[in-house]
């Protein structure tokens, strides 16, 4: 089971690729590397997600480049929370903000 790192502050000029490599230059395996994309324009959000193999691989990671300097930023590294579902998952809006789905939806609305 891989372990979930988040890495926050991020240059937006960061690619996936240099974050491996950040992540895997002192022996670490590194699974993947995701950085967050904003959907409507692709740009990076300035935070990414780096999945290792091990608990003393992502204690190790959290402890050696959290505050590091990369690519001109402190990065903030710490493990991965599960994400909060927030009661949205069935719930959609359209290009005017109004929301429609889930299970209480009315007709005419």
């Amino acid at each position: 089971m891989p372990y979930r790192i988040y890495v926050g502050n991020l240059s937006y000029q960061a690619s996936e690729q240099e974050l491996e490599a950040l992540f895997a230059s002192e022996g670490s395996k590194v699974e993947s590397a995701k950085i967050i994309t904003d959907f409507n324009t692709g740009r990076s959000r300035g935070f990414a997600f780096v999945e290792v193999s091990s608990q003393e691989e992502l204690a190790r990671e959290i402890k050696r480049l959290n505050g590091f300097l990369f690519k001109g930023r402190n990065l903030v590294v710490s493990e991965a929370k599960a994400r909060e579902n927030k009661g949205r998952e069935f719930t959609k809006s359209n290009s005017r903000g109004q929301s429609y789905g889930g299970f209480e939806r009315r007709q005419g609305s």
